[in-house]
């Protein structure tokens, strides 16, 4: 019952007031360590957000506010900034970052931007979601690959 009330109040409070929905097949929190871990198809959705992994971490300050995400194992999400910019993509590991709206994504990198049509390819990714900024590492011997669509004259008519 104890689990069940912190999950309500996270959810509840999280993320600025607007709807945090988590859904898995197993969780486990710890109140006095601020830890809360999701298992198994963890499927979060908030507004135009959602982000799919097989474990997601979530961590909260001592107001139970949530401070970082941790998704990990076949990490897919879409995501939306303040400047209405659309994301897809998919990572081995990400964490969000509530406060700063930044995202880090780990390992095999894939993030599309679908209303430019621009992709990232790399081992390390970090989009920022209030600006729109992105930032790519690639490892030793995988360079970061950017992929643009440039469209010439007679097909912007």
């Amino acid at each position: 019952m104890k689990y069940l009330l912190i999950l309500i109040f996270l959810l509840q409070t999280a993320l600025f007031s607007q709807e945090l929905k988590i859904k898995a097949d197993e969780f486990k929190g710890d109140q006095n360590k601020g830890i809360s871990i999701f298992s198994g198809h963890v499927r979060i959705k908030k507004v135009n957000d959602e982000l799919n992994a097989s474990k997601v971490t979530v961590y909260t300050d001592k107001k139970n506010k949530p401070t970082k995400f941790v998704a990990q194992g076949d990490a897919s999400f879409t995501i939306e900034t303040e400047k209405g910019s659309h994301y897809s993509g998919i990572a081995q590991k990400v964490v969000y970052l509530p406060l700063k709206k930044e995202y880090h994504f780990f390992g095999n990198v894939h993030l599309k931007q679908l209303d430019d049509k621009k992709e990232i390819f790399g081992e390390e990714v970090v989009l920022q979601a209030i600006d729109g900024k992105a930032y790519a590492k690639g490892a030793k011997k995988n360079p970061v690959i950017m992929i643009f669509d440039i469209k010439n004259k007679k097909e912007k008519k």
